[in-house]
């Protein structure tokens, strides 16, 4: 077959080739972006199959069903009453084969028919290549295409957002969009059920933040970001209710923990930037996060001391030693941490 090499950017190769419409003949897709990832896949699928020889024509294989005579035979069926086959192979970690199926594997990969495309795909599996098995990583670096579907960056996120409201005859305001995506995660995945959920809830035209407020569920960064706010505001009682909302999600107070700490260590890190005269776009690269985050970050290091900033991470620490080694119920101590650090606010 065809030598590929593998390109800088994955995605801008596979949709060049859906708009030439000549698919490879090997993929690798991953990626926390999944919503895109199964997008590429169905424009994959109508473009190789059609409705009524697909059943012949698509096999897919999985943890349970893979077996390595199996997937060779898929790739070697010749197409029924159609030009094309489609083979896809879900979480299957190719590094981690008998050394007798990884060589069975590198004769597959490097001879592929040509009416056959072969997509391996990553979700719950990690794609960790094993680049010390030479021959095996050889055999996937020339012959594939290897597509990371990343996270959107927040301006084409927003558009997206904005553009998936407008089919619905629905309007949205640029604010509301940042705010959405930041307390959704920032996945199309996730954006897509929120965005269904609001619509339908919603009746009026114009979107407003309490109808995202009163149907969606934010993640453990915004609901901990949310408390923080709380505390120094001096809303103790509040900030409780955040954290009971957490645990009723089935969070773990150590991943609550996790999510205090990284969050008091960003406005920690804006504090100080603050004090040095820099701004949001300073924290952005400093801490790799997008403009809408690092903006409310800025805003929330305002109302805090230096001195608090360093007694938040004390505490966050003492917190995660006592959740560790001692017999005392993690669910108290989260109590226990947001009362102290709602004095210590209180104290600046």
């Amino acid at each position: 077959m065809a030598k590929r090499m593998e390109a800088p950017n994955g995605l801008q190769t596979l949709k060049a080739d859906l708009k030439q419409k000549s698919p490879g003949r090997l993929y690798f897709f991953h990626g926390e972006e999944t919503f895109l990832l199964h997008h590429y896949l169905g424009q994959l699928r109508k473009l190789l199959l059609d409705s009524l020889t697909e059943s012949f024509n698509f096999h897919r294989l999985n943890q349970e069903t893979f077996d390595m005579r199996v997937f060779a035979d898929a790739v070697e069926n010749l197409p029924m009453m159609a030009e094309h086959t489609l083979v896809q192979v879900d979480d299957i970690d190719l590094f981690k084969l008998s050394e007798g199926d990884r060589t069975k594997m590198i004769d597959v990969l490097t001879d592929i028919p040509d009416y056959c495309t072969v997509v391996f795909t990553f979700i719950t599996t990690p794609w960790k290549p094993d680049k010390r098995l030479k021959k095996l990583w050889e055999a996937i670096e020339k012959n594939g295409t290897i597509v990371e579907f990343a996270k959107q960056d927040q301006r084409d996120l927003a558009a997206w957002v904005t553009r998936h409201f407008a089919a619905r005859e629905k309007r949205i305001s640029t604010d509301l969009c940042l705010y959405l995506i930041d307390i959704t995660g920032g996945t199309m995945t996730a954006l897509s059920g929120e965005i269904d959920k609001i619509c339908a809830y919603s009746g009026a035209v114009e979107i407003k933040k309490s109808d995202i407020d009163a149907v969606t569920e934010p993640v453990l960064d915004a609901v901990v970001f949310q408390m923080t706010d709380m505390l120094s505001a001096g809303r103790y009682g509040d900030a409780l209710g955040k954290l009971q909302q957490l645990l009723k999600m089935q969070q773990e107070p150590l991943a609550i923990l996790g999510a205090v700490g990284s969050h008091f260590r960003r406005i920690g890190a804006a504090r100080t930037l603050l004090d040095h005269g820099k701004t949001a776009y300073d924290l952005q690269k400093l801490c790799g996060i997008p403009d809408y985050p690092a903006r409310k970050t800025m805003d929330a290091a305002r109302r805090f001391s230096p001195a608090f900033c360093k007694r938040a991470a004390e505490l966050v620490l003492e917190t995660d030693y006592r959740m560790k080694t001692s017999f005392d119920d993690n669910e108290r101590l989260m109590e226990m941490l947001l009362l102290t650090l709602s004095q210590e606010a209180r104290n600046g």
